[in-house]
Protein backbone atom coordinates (compact mmCIF):
# COMPACT_ATOMS: atom_id res chain seq x y z
CA UNK A 1 0.00 0.00 0.00
CA UNK A 2 2.86 2.35 0.84
CA UNK A 3 4.56 1.65 -2.49
CA UNK A 4 1.28 2.13 -4.34
CA UNK A 5 0.80 5.52 -2.65
CA UNK A 6 4.32 6.55 -3.70
CA UNK A 7 3.56 5.54 -7.29
CA UNK A 8 0.29 7.50 -7.22
CA UNK A 9 2.13 10.55 -5.85
CA UNK A 10 4.71 10.31 -8.65
CA UNK A 11 1.93 10.04 -11.22
CA UNK A 12 0.33 13.25 -9.88
CA UNK A 13 3.70 15.05 -9.79
CA UNK A 14 4.46 13.92 -13.32
CA UNK A 15 1.58 16.03 -14.60
CA UNK A 16 1.10 16.35 -18.33
CA UNK A 17 3.86 14.62 -20.24
CA UNK A 18 4.54 14.18 -23.90
CA UNK A 19 5.10 10.42 -23.59
CA UNK A 20 2.98 8.18 -25.74
CA UNK A 21 -0.21 6.84 -24.07
CA UNK A 22 0.53 8.62 -20.78
CA UNK A 23 -3.16 8.98 -19.91
CA UNK A 24 -3.62 5.22 -20.22
CA UNK A 25 -0.59 4.58 -18.01
CA UNK A 26 -1.91 6.98 -15.36
CA UNK A 27 -5.33 5.34 -15.52
CA UNK A 28 -3.83 1.84 -15.06
CA UNK A 29 -1.71 2.89 -12.07
CA UNK A 30 -4.68 4.61 -10.41
CA UNK A 31 -6.82 1.54 -11.11
CA UNK A 32 -4.27 -0.75 -9.44
CA UNK A 33 -4.11 1.53 -6.38
CA UNK A 34 -7.93 1.56 -6.12
CA UNK A 35 -7.95 -2.23 -6.39
CA UNK A 36 -5.37 -2.59 -3.61
CA UNK A 37 -7.36 -0.21 -1.38
CA UNK A 38 -10.55 -2.18 -1.99
CA UNK A 39 -8.84 -5.50 -1.18
CA UNK A 40 -7.35 -4.12 2.04
CA UNK A 41 -10.81 -2.99 3.14
CA UNK A 42 -12.27 -6.37 2.18
CA UNK A 43 -9.56 -8.14 4.21
CA UNK A 44 -10.55 -6.09 7.27
CA UNK A 45 -14.18 -7.24 6.84
CA UNK A 46 -13.11 -10.87 6.50
CA UNK A 47 -10.86 -10.67 9.58
CA UNK A 48 -13.69 -9.12 11.62
CA UNK A 49 -15.99 -11.97 10.54
CA UNK A 50 -13.30 -14.55 11.39
CA UNK A 51 -12.86 -13.06 14.87
CA UNK A 52 -16.58 -13.44 15.48
CA UNK A 53 -16.57 -17.06 14.33
CA UNK A 54 -13.48 -17.88 16.40
CA UNK A 55 -15.09 -16.45 19.54
CA UNK A 56 -18.15 -18.64 18.90
CA UNK A 57 -15.95 -21.75 18.62
CA UNK A 58 -14.07 -20.79 21.80
CA UNK A 59 -10.80 -22.31 20.52
CA UNK A 60 -7.69 -20.51 21.72
CA UNK A 61 -5.15 -21.58 19.09
CA UNK A 62 -3.87 -18.03 18.68
CA UNK A 63 -2.31 -18.21 22.16
CA UNK A 64 0.54 -20.26 20.66
CA UNK A 65 3.48 -18.32 19.20
CA UNK A 66 3.33 -18.37 15.40
CA UNK A 67 -0.45 -18.81 15.17
CA UNK A 68 -2.42 -15.73 14.21
CA UNK A 69 -6.11 -15.39 13.43
CA UNK A 70 -5.75 -16.54 9.81
CA UNK A 71 -3.60 -19.59 10.69
CA UNK A 72 -5.95 -20.58 13.53
CA UNK A 73 -8.99 -20.36 11.27
CA UNK A 74 -7.18 -22.34 8.53
CA UNK A 75 -6.32 -25.09 11.06
CA UNK A 76 -9.93 -25.26 12.23
CA UNK A 77 -11.21 -25.30 8.63
CA UNK A 78 -8.92 -28.19 7.65
CA UNK A 79 -9.34 -30.24 10.84
CA UNK A 80 -13.06 -29.63 11.28
CA UNK A 81 -14.58 -31.12 14.42
CA UNK A 82 -11.59 -32.49 16.32
CA UNK A 83 -13.85 -35.01 18.10
CA UNK A 84 -14.02 -37.05 14.89
CA UNK A 85 -10.43 -38.13 15.63
CA UNK A 86 -10.25 -40.54 18.61
CA UNK A 87 -6.68 -39.44 19.36
CA UNK A 88 -3.79 -37.27 18.12
CA UNK A 89 -2.30 -40.22 16.19
CA UNK A 90 -5.35 -40.30 13.93
CA UNK A 91 -5.07 -36.56 13.33
CA UNK A 92 -1.37 -36.98 12.46
CA UNK A 93 -2.29 -39.71 9.97
CA UNK A 94 -4.99 -37.46 8.49
CA UNK A 95 -2.43 -34.66 8.06
CA UNK A 96 0.10 -37.02 6.45
CA UNK A 97 2.63 -36.53 9.24
CA UNK A 98 2.68 -40.06 10.67
CA UNK A 99 5.02 -42.54 8.93
CA UNK A 100 3.44 -45.26 6.80
CA UNK A 101 4.60 -48.89 6.72
CA UNK A 102 5.43 -50.21 3.26
CA UNK A 103 6.22 -53.89 2.86
CA UNK A 104 4.99 -57.41 2.43
CA UNK A 105 6.03 -60.90 3.43
CA UNK A 106 7.33 -59.72 6.78
CA UNK A 107 9.81 -57.34 5.17
CA UNK A 108 9.35 -53.62 4.90
CA UNK A 109 10.01 -50.28 6.46
CA UNK A 110 8.31 -47.09 7.51
CA UNK A 111 8.51 -44.16 5.13
CA UNK A 112 7.34 -40.59 5.02
CA UNK A 113 3.70 -40.42 3.98
CA UNK A 114 2.77 -38.60 0.79
CA UNK A 115 -0.89 -39.11 1.60
CA UNK A 116 -3.18 -37.14 3.85
CA UNK A 117 -4.50 -33.60 3.76
CA UNK A 118 -1.71 -31.63 2.06
CA UNK A 119 -3.12 -28.23 3.09
CA UNK A 120 -3.11 -29.30 6.75
CA UNK A 121 0.38 -30.78 6.32
CA UNK A 122 1.60 -27.43 4.94
CA UNK A 123 0.04 -25.57 7.88
CA UNK A 124 1.83 -27.80 10.39
CA UNK A 125 5.09 -27.50 8.44
CA UNK A 126 4.95 -23.69 8.41
CA UNK A 127 4.05 -23.68 12.09
CA UNK A 128 7.02 -25.95 12.88
CA UNK A 129 9.36 -23.57 11.04
CA UNK A 130 7.87 -20.67 13.02
CA UNK A 131 8.55 -22.48 16.30
CA UNK A 132 12.29 -22.92 15.67
CA UNK A 133 12.90 -19.46 14.20
CA UNK A 134 15.28 -17.11 15.96
CA UNK A 135 14.63 -13.36 15.98
CA UNK A 136 17.26 -11.48 13.97
CA UNK A 137 17.73 -8.58 16.37
CA UNK A 138 17.64 -10.29 19.75
CA UNK A 139 18.75 -13.76 18.55
CA UNK A 140 16.21 -15.26 20.95
CA UNK A 141 14.13 -18.24 19.77
CA UNK A 142 10.40 -17.66 19.31
CA UNK A 143 9.65 -20.83 21.26
CA UNK A 144 12.65 -21.88 23.41
CA UNK A 145 11.19 -25.33 24.13
CA UNK A 146 10.80 -26.28 20.47
CA UNK A 147 14.12 -24.65 19.57
CA UNK A 148 15.90 -26.78 22.19
CA UNK A 149 14.04 -29.89 20.99
CA UNK A 150 15.02 -29.10 17.37
CA UNK A 151 18.70 -28.69 18.34
CA UNK A 152 18.58 -31.97 20.28
CA UNK A 153 17.17 -33.82 17.26
CA UNK A 154 19.94 -32.37 15.04
CA UNK A 155 22.57 -33.57 17.55
CA UNK A 156 20.99 -37.04 17.44
CA UNK A 157 21.86 -37.15 13.73
CA UNK A 158 18.54 -36.25 12.17
CA UNK A 159 18.46 -33.98 9.13
CA UNK A 160 16.78 -30.58 9.39
CA UNK A 161 13.75 -31.94 7.55
CA UNK A 162 13.46 -34.95 9.87
CA UNK A 163 13.80 -32.69 12.93
CA UNK A 164 11.00 -30.49 11.59
CA UNK A 165 8.79 -33.56 11.12
CA UNK A 166 9.41 -34.43 14.80
CA UNK A 167 8.28 -30.92 15.75
CA UNK A 168 5.24 -31.21 13.46
CA UNK A 169 4.25 -34.41 15.24
CA UNK A 170 4.52 -32.72 18.63
CA UNK A 171 2.50 -29.79 17.35
CA UNK A 172 -0.24 -32.18 16.28
CA UNK A 173 -0.44 -33.47 19.87
CA UNK A 174 -0.57 -29.94 21.30
CA UNK A 175 -3.12 -28.57 18.85
CA UNK A 176 -5.27 -31.68 19.21
CA UNK A 177 -5.33 -31.18 22.98
CA UNK A 178 -5.97 -27.44 22.70
CA UNK A 179 -8.91 -27.97 20.34
CA UNK A 180 -10.40 -30.92 22.19
CA UNK A 181 -10.24 -29.35 25.66
CA UNK A 182 -10.56 -25.70 24.50
CA UNK A 183 -7.46 -24.66 26.42
CA UNK A 184 -4.89 -21.95 25.83
CA UNK A 185 -1.23 -22.64 25.09
CA UNK A 186 1.14 -22.02 27.96
CA UNK A 187 4.81 -21.77 27.14
CA UNK A 188 6.64 -24.25 29.39
CA UNK A 189 9.33 -22.79 31.61
CA UNK A 190 12.71 -24.38 31.02
CA UNK A 191 16.09 -23.71 32.53
CA UNK A 192 18.32 -21.44 30.48
CA UNK A 193 21.17 -23.93 30.18
CA UNK A 194 18.80 -26.35 28.41
CA UNK A 195 18.03 -23.79 25.71
CA UNK A 196 21.71 -23.23 24.90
Amino acid sequence: MKKASEILKLVKEDGNTVREHQETRDFLVKSIVRDISFKKQEMRYVERELKGLMSLLDVQLDTMPGIDLVTASALIAEIGDVRRFPNANKLARFAGIAPVYFGSGGKGREQKSKQGNRALHALFYNLAVQQVQVAKGSKLPRNPVFHAYYQRKLKEGKTKGQALVCIMRRLVNIIYGMMKHKTAYELPIIKEEKVV
